[in-house]
């Protein structure tokens, strides 16, 4: 089966910094195969025949030791990679409405958790939203769409504080990631 690995906090502001290569090459001594990585910030796509309740306990204590320091992953199989990116709750129109706001930045994100979403979490960052922002829950998922970019943003700050699995994807590279696990690019 397919996957995509997503750290959190790798390379982000010159801490925490993991060369890809050395990432990589921790997912072929784990005994994945088809490994490869997409851009500096932790995306690792990777096939296995393993069990997937097992991986990312053996990812995260393999990482630790390799880099001595600790990073939540999340972990998703291609076809649930595809459900996400199906159920985005934005329109274009959505997108239009914050690009003017605030051009030039991302705005749209995914926030992959690796516990069920709970409606409580919700309510608290439905607290710190700012004008043009939209938030929308999914079962492990959380849709932000940041209406001045997701710099500076309470919302953005909040979430960290509420699930320490949480990890941010834009858009545009979870498509990136769905396209190169469709395309046979690991495996």
């Amino acid at each position: 089966m397919k996957y995509a690995a997503f750290f959190r906090g790798v390379n982000v502001g010159g801490k925490n910094r993991v060369n890809m290569a050395e990432l990589q090459r921790l997912f072929f001594d784990c005994g994945f195969f088809g490994v490869r990585t997409y851009i500096q910030s932790g995306n690792v796509l990777f096939e296995t025949d393993g069990p997937q309740n097992a991986l990312t306990e053996l990812i995260q204590k393999a990482f630790a030791r390799r880099f001595g320091f600790e990073s939540s992953v999340v972990l998703r199989a291609e076809d649930e990679i595809a459900g996400i990116l199906a159920a985005l709750p934005f329109t274009q129109e959505d997108l239009a409405k914050a690009e003017v706001m605030s051009p030039g930045v991302e705005h749209a994100y995914v926030y992959l958790s690796n516990a069920v979403i709970a409606p409580a979490i919700v309510e608290k960052l439905l607290l710190s939203c700012r004008e043009g922002d939209k938030l929308y829950a999914g079962k492990r998922e959380l849709y932000l769409l940041f209406g001045r970019g997701a710099r500076g943003s309470g919302l953005a700050a909040a979430l960290p504080k509420l699930d320490p699995s949480l990890t941010a994807r834009n858009i545009n590279t979870m498509r990136k990631i769905q396209s190169l696990l469709g395309s046979g690019a690991c495996g």
